[in-house]
């Protein structure tokens, strides 16, 4: 029978739980992240592999043709083994993306948001949370996501690609304070000036979210889409799925 083959090291791995199921003992300090999402008045996400299923500029740069070139710039930029910036222009360097090639890229391959998100970005409305989008991604991309899941486009700080009048590539806008190294921290200070907010949560995925504390209260990892160990190490709370922020969120008075 089956049960007589399967000897204690065959079932240690069966035995183990996963990471994924032990996400919510994950992070530095999970009850201070938990009273921060309870009490802030704001929470800004970063969008590629956060908010969506995946990196916006590999999708772009596979459409293109430039995938695995392109991946290989966002993987170090996201693991934070380059500055920001550098992987930026070299990445924009390699696609060189017009303006009707995002367009079409956008049409072929709508984005996927990550499962709970839009859940739970939802419930931080219904208890009167304001909400952004912080993203080294681009604001044409990102422009459709905030529209369906209610984000008015002023709460968007993102990078700007430029293009010259007949819609070609001309570069981006260092102006931006996402287009560089330490730009999250330097963006949530922005909203917190103009917003008046005390208490801010960053949630994301990559090493520049991690960056983002502080002035954020809290920095909450999403594992959901890459697990990185770097990432893990710096978070007040490491999670795999957006419903136990959701579940925390309904507590709010």
């Amino acid at each position: 029978m089956l049960t007589r083959l399967l000897t204690t090291s065959t079932l240690l791995p069966l035995l183990r739980p996963s990471s994924r199921l032990m996400s919510s003992s994950v992070g530095l300090s999970i009850p201070h992240a938990k009273s921060s999402l309870l009490t802030c008045t704001c929470v800004c996400f970063d969008v590629d592999s956060t908010v969506i299923t995946e990196e916006g500029i590999d999708v772009l740069a596979s459409h293109l043709g430039k995938g695995s070139e392109v991946s290989e710039w966002t993987s170090k930029a996201m693991g934070g083994n380059v500055k920001f910036e550098d992987a930026l222009s070299a990445r924009l360097g390699l696609i060189e993306p017009s303006k009707s090639s995002i367009i079409e890229c956008l049409k072929i391959h709508p984005f996927k948001l990550s499962p709970g998100v839009e859940k739970f970005i939802e419930t931080l409305h219904e208890k009167n949370v304001d909400v952004w989008l912080v993203s080294g991604g681009f604001r044409i991309m990102i422009e459709p996501i905030a529209e369906v899941l209610n984000i008015p486009k002023d709460n968007i700080l993102a990078n700007n690609i430029l293009h010259d009048e007949e819609g070609n590539y001309v570069g981006f806008d260092s102006n931006e304070p996402t287009s560089r190294d330490l730009g999250k921290p330097a963006a949530l200070n922005m909203i917190k000036r103009s917003k008046g907010h005390e208490s801010v949560v960053m949630v994301g995925d990559g090493a520049t979210d991690a960056q983002a504390k502080p002035p954020a209260v809290a920095f909450i990892g999403y594992g959901g889409v890459q697990d990185r160990e770097s990432v893990r190490e710096k978070a007040d709370w490491f999670v795999y799925d957006f419903e136990e922020l959701t579940e925390v969120v309904k507590g709010r008075e």
